[in-house]
């Protein structure tokens, strides 16, 4: 299992600390939501051939929730509020829903995204630690909740006569990926968005020619970025893209920041991002 924790023993000393350190935050209660942790980042990006019954667009970008660890129940209900005041078209999740464990709390807890309510649809991918602890336990929620995920696939969006095409990997660390996949399902020509997980995966899709807009989680930022330097914690699948706007070819590649932590629950200057992407037309 490529990039997986090293060994059975070091995912069960991990599963181990998570629990005992939701533990200690609930004891403490400091698990309440406060919309001021969050920031909302605004992003236009200019879709070639995108038709004018598209234009102002609103895709909100939510990744790497992270359940039970930072993100508590409290957390991620009001982060969908947050969500849902944002009045969202469409709401994409980019994968790592979860960290190391996936028991009923933390399903529950991943039963609050039934709540989004975008115009049009919300669509996923999972993440590599969404496979690692229980990718069918996850999809299966996501059915229930009407998410649709995007397991090397593609979602039509119609506005009359006009489409837009949201498409998905799965993920790139487990080589779990089927670009030729998506591909075969795309229209050779239309406007059309992908969804991966790992950021860096934006060579290989931007080289294709196909997409405007690649979105992304999986860095979480670094969880510290220095002011004018950036993060200088990068990792595999995140070191060429790790926060923020790119241009990569033809194509924009967006990378959030995410909304929980992992082992660590520690952020230096890089806050929790819910992206609003207005896509423009020509």
């Amino acid at each position: 299992m490529k990039e997986s924790p090293s060994n059975i023993k070091a995912l069960l000393f991990r599963q181990k600390m998570q629990i005992a350190m939701s533990i200690f935050r609930d004891k403490l209660g400091i698990h309440e939501f406060d919309a001021r942790d969050f920031e909302i980042v605004n992003l236009k990006v200019s879709i070639p051939d995108l038709d004018p019954s598209f234009n102002d667009y609103r895709i909100v970008h939510i990744s790497d929730i992270h359940l039970g660890q930072w993100i508590s129940a409290k957390r991620i209900e009001g982060v969908v509020n947050l969500v849902n005041k944002l009045k969202p078209d469409l709401v994409a999740i980019t994968g790592d829903s979860v960290s190391y464990v996936v028991n009923e709390p933390v399903l529950d807890m991943l039963r609050f995204l039934k709540n989004l309510k975008p115009k049009d649809v919300t669509v996923a991918v999972l993440g590599n630690h969404d496979h690692w602890v229980g990718a069918d336990e996850i999809r299966k929620v996501m059915d229930e909740s009407k998410i649709i995920e995007l397991e090397n696939d593609v979602y039509t969006l119609r506005r009359g006569d006009a489409r837009l095409y949201i498409a998905g990997v799965d993920s790139i660390t487990l080589e779990k990926q089927d670009l030729d996949a998506v591909l075969r399902k795309l229209p050779s020509s239309g406007p059309a968005i992908l969804l991966a997980h790992e950021p860096d995966f934006a060579d290989e899709s931007a080289a294709t020619g196909r997409f405007s807009l690649q979105l992304s989680g999986h860095s979480h930022g670094g969880q510290m970025i220095i002011p004018g330097i950036g993060t200088p914690f990068r990792g595999s699948e995140f070191r060429k893209y790790p926060l923020g706007e790119y241009q990569v070819g033809n194509m924009v590649q967006y990378t959030n920041r995410g909304l929980g932590t992992n082992v660590f629950w520690i952020r230096i200057n890089c806050p929790p991002e819910i992206t609003i992407i207005r896509l423009q037309s020509s």
